[in-house]
């Protein structure tokens, strides 16, 4: 279905002239966004899903629906991936790259999944003529199309370049490398930061609103805010420098120290009747930098026990 045919009273987006066109293949809540933020960007825009009927409110909006994988992909040089894992991927794809029709695109594949992953995926790609890069989308799908909103990409730095200005449509482009597995490998980690903050502001929600206090979550998040956004993101920036020279001056707060004061935090949820199992967990890596020697370093020396699981 396409716009000059459709019933539905949306709004076609108007195409602006010279834009490159884009193709992309699964149409899920995420690769319906992005198809989306193209469309508002003004590219000519492809789209292919398993179930037709998810393409339904973008061909409203003035994408073509393409019938085969096959079609999509010749429809641009641009070809963007968003589907539900990389079996998912290679089944759409194989019979495409296998008729030759990958050969001198551009796959960008901002499917989900590992370092690991992603590198194998670049020898395939290379291995049937296509340019490739891995993406990370740092964003739920509401936020793509904000140019706030960071999405990761790693693969060859002329294959970023030239289409940089495409992919700005879908937020901020951040180039890590050339190594493909890096998008993928800063994805993991940074959503590992995002779950850890989570749970520590919840369990200090917890805390704070517990039964006998007259604290808010919104005036606690408030605080929260202002300390991580200051003296929290200070640590951080001194931390940086001494983790990449791996010396750890103890000259804020030591290892010792810190165990020393989550003990408080691990009274108050006690008394209170707080789960414990993070700031247990926290303090137990902690005794475990000390045991190692770091107990009279900054807390930046926890990271020398953390990567001793490499061994």
């Amino acid at each position: 279905m396409n716009a000059t045919t459709s019933t539905n009273t949306s709004p076609v987006t108007t195409r602006a002239p010279g834009l490159a066109p884009v193709t992309v293949i699964g149409l899920g809540l995420m690769g319906s966004a992005l198809a989306a933020a193209l469309l508002d960007a003004g590219h000519p825009t492809t789209v292919w899903n398993r179930s037709p009927e998810k393409a339904k409110p973008l061909a409203d909006r003035g994408a073509h629906v393409a019938a085969t994988p096959e079609d999509a992909v010749a429809t641009s040089g641009l070809v963007i991936a968003c589907v539900l894992d990389y079996d998912a991927l290679h089944t759409v794809l194989d019979p495409v790259a296998e008729a030759g029709a990958l050969a001198g695109k551009s796959l960008v594949n901002l499917t989900s999944g590992s370092p690991e992953q992603a590198d194998e995926m670049a020898r395939w790609a290379a291995s049937h003529g296509a340019d490739y890069l891995d993406g990370g989308i740092m964003t739920t799908p509401p936020g793509v199309g904000n140019p706030e909103m960071m999405i990761l990409y790693s693969g060859p730095e002329a294959v970023f370049e030239a289409h940089r200005t495409t992919l700005a449509a879908l937020g901020d482009p951040l180039h890590l490398g050339t190594e493909p597995g890096l998008a993928s490998l800063h994805d993991a980690a940074l959503l590992g930061l995002m779950w850890a903050s989570f749970t520590g502001w919840l369990h200090g929600t917890a805390l704070v609103t517990s039964e006998g206090t007259s604290a808010s979550a919104e005036a606690f998040t408030r605080i929260a805010l202002r300390w991580l956004n200051g003296a929290v993101s200070g640590f951080l920036t001194t931390y940086a420098p001494q983790v990449d020279a791996a010396r750890y001056p103890g000259d804020d707060a030591t290892v010792d120290v810190q165990i020393a004061a989550i003990d408080h935090l691990i009274h108050a949820a006690r008394a209170r009747g707080i789960d414990n199992a993070l700031p247990e967990l926290l303090k137990s890596t902690m005794e475990r930098a000390a045991a190692a020697g770091h107990g009279g370093d900054s807390y930046a020396s926890v990271v020398e026990v953390l990567r001793g699981a490499r061994g």
